[in-house]
């Protein structure tokens, strides 16, 4: 098994916009070791989220290869791609994306019902991804019942209910306050040691050095 989970090589992506194309990834490589946790750095529109879309199988690149875990991405069908998004990767973005009329414990166990688990098994897995991000006494709170950084914690909640070995994280504290940010780090940084591969996008140098390892991306280039 190689040490590197993430193998980038030579990536690009272009959109169309109009009449011209923008290339959004000037070939991107980049390697990230199993169990690191790395922040990707750039201002708005630097590319870093089509690169995550990139890693997280959402997109596809139009050259260049992505080698996830020894596979290479590029030669996936639509449902390999998707067992990868539901199996491998938890996802967790600034927007919570929490479905509203769902209470916490029904929104962390969506991701194993798309799997099939039986409920017999769900609910131990729920109460205890609520558990890790200290929610279990909220819930059957609905999203509006809760504060930005607990729904935030229900959505990391979510993210690791199926056990993924890579979290991949979009301005995870984008939409909170500085104490609570704070308190959001602190869980990744501990779901960090029990060996997760985190890849972190953020445009805050701050939240940026609570990583390990910082790339920057400018112009759709990485820098280290």
């Amino acid at each position: 098994m190689s040490d590197y989970v993430i193998k980038v090589k030579e990536v690009c992506k272009t959109y169309k916009m109009g009449e011209e194309e923008l290339r959004v990834l000037d070939n991107v490589s980049v390697n990230i070791k199993r169990g690191e946790f790395v922040a990707i750095v750039g201002p708005s529109g630097s590319g870093k989220s089509t690169f995550m879309n990139v890693i997280g199988c959402l997109d596809t690149p139009d050259s260049g290869e992505y080698l996830l875990d020894g596979r290479n991405v590029g030669s996936l069908n639509d449902d390999q791609l998707s067992e990868i998004r539901n199996k491998k990767i938890g996802f967790i973005f600034q927007q919570f994306n929490l479905l509203g009329k769902l209470s916490a414990f029904e929104n962390v166990e969506l991701p194993l019902i798309y799997q099939g688990i039986p409920s017999s098994a769900r609910t131990e897995m729920v109460l205890g991804a609520l558990r890790k991000v200290g929610l279990e006494s909220r819930k059957d709170h609905i999203p509006n019942q809760l504060s930005g950084g607990q729904q935030q914690r229900v959505a990391i909640a979510r993210a690791i209910v199926t056990d993924p070995q890579i979290l991949l994280a979009d301005e995870p504290t984008g939409a909170l306050d500085s104490k609570t940010s704070k308190e959001i780090l602190n869980i990744m940084n501990d779901l960090n040691k029990e060996g997760r591969t985190i890849v972190m996008i953020t445009h805050d140098e701050g939240i940026a050095k609570q990583s390990e390892r910082q790339i920057h991306i400018r112009d759709g280039k990485l820098y280290e």
